[in-house]
């Protein structure tokens, strides 16, 4: 059975594989270069699923539904091809993926989240109009690219898993089970408001470090999602501010009609959210890492706080003796 490093320094089509940059259940994604040598993101279909021509048709299809979602914040589908017995398709390659960035700081700055979580619903919006949902959101499909635009990955291969189960009755997991909506773990009909769910899942551990629901037991872990309140995420991470941990919390309400209605009215909330924080203007784009975040801070906002704190005490104790002084 070929293995994922028996395709380094291969060519696939026109790509040479260069080397491994990770994998999921369903296909490995490598960097590799095109013939003018530049660098692309490479996803091939693992051959115990591209062997099967049917989840291979579905999976070329719905590739070819994602490289149509034209927008800013949804991944640029280059190419999809069929070569020596792989299935593929292209991307440009991404700096890292919001998944990298949690494991690199833990609770990542909510400033930071907040411009993400802006272009995230932007995009989920422009596919729940196109009639797109995307049914696996996480933070490993969210790519961060140069200047810390965040789009969505892999709108293809959810949708093609659940058309091949609808059509052949395969038992396959759709979806990530700490990331799946309610209705998704009941095998209820979706909507984009699933997307919300899971978006609400992935914000909850981009600000805390934590996903609001654990378990190595799936069909606990698919209760959890049905019946059991996430904790509060002020509880684990206190310096979140009230009006983030709403939006987290009403994205993760258990009924769909709790949330927000559509991505729009979400992205919406999440904008006026950003506009009123004191520091709007480092919401026009989402910093790549905590270290860019750092060095977005004006001079005023570096600046040592405790010079300010030392006048303030010497003004208490001023009007202290004043005061003393006068009851003489």
């Amino acid at each position: 059975m070929l293995d994922a490093q028996d395709l380094i320094g291969r060519s696939v089509g026109p790509y040479t594989v260069s080397r491994l940059l990770g994998q999921g259940g369903f296909a490995w994604v490598f960097e590799a270069e095109r013939p003018d040598d530049l660098p692309v993101a490479l996803k091939i279909l693992k051959p115990r699923y591209g062997s099967d021509p049917q989840f291979d048709r579905r999976f070329r299809k719905e590739a070819q539904v994602a490289a149509e979602l034209t927008h800013p914040h949804i991944v640029q589908i280059l190419d999809v091809g069929h070569a020596d017995g792989l299935t593929y398709f292209t991307m440009p390659l991404a700096q890292e993926s919001l998944d990298t960035l949690i494991e690199r700081h833990g609770a990542v700055p909510e400033i930071m989240v907040m411009g993400i979580a802006v272009d995230i619903a932007a995009g989920l919006a422009f596919a729940h109009e196109a009639g797109v949902v995307h049914r696996d959101i996480k933070p490993a499909n969210i790519l961060l690219l140069e200047g810390g635009r965040a789009v969505i990955g892999d709108f293809g291969i959810a949708r093609a898993v659940s058309g091949y189960v609808s059509a052949t009755g395969v038992n396959m997991t759709i979806g990530t089970p700490q990331y799946i909506s309610p209705e998704q773990a009941q095998g209820r009909p979706l909507d984009g408001r699933s997307d919300l769910y899971a978006l609400g899942v992935l914000l909850y551990k981009s600000v805390t470090g934590d996903v609001p629901f654990r378990s190595t037991d799936w069909f606990e872990l698919a209760r959890m999602h049905v019946e059991q309140q996430p904790e509060a995420p002020r509880k684990k991470q206190p310096n979140i501010s009230a009006r983030f941990e709403r939006v987290i919390l009403r994205c993760l309400a258990k009924h769909p009609d709790d949330r927000y209605p559509s991505a729009k009215a979400l992205c919406e909330e999440l904008e006026l959210l950003a506009s009123e924080d004191r520091t709007t203007e480092t919401f026009g784009r989402a910093p790549a890492s905590s270290a860019e975040y750092a060095a977005s801070l004006g001079p005023e906002d570096r600046k040592p706080r405790w010079p300010l704190l030392l006048l303030a005490l010497l003004l208490v104790i001023v009007v202290a003796v004043a005061v003393v002084l006068v009851g003489r």
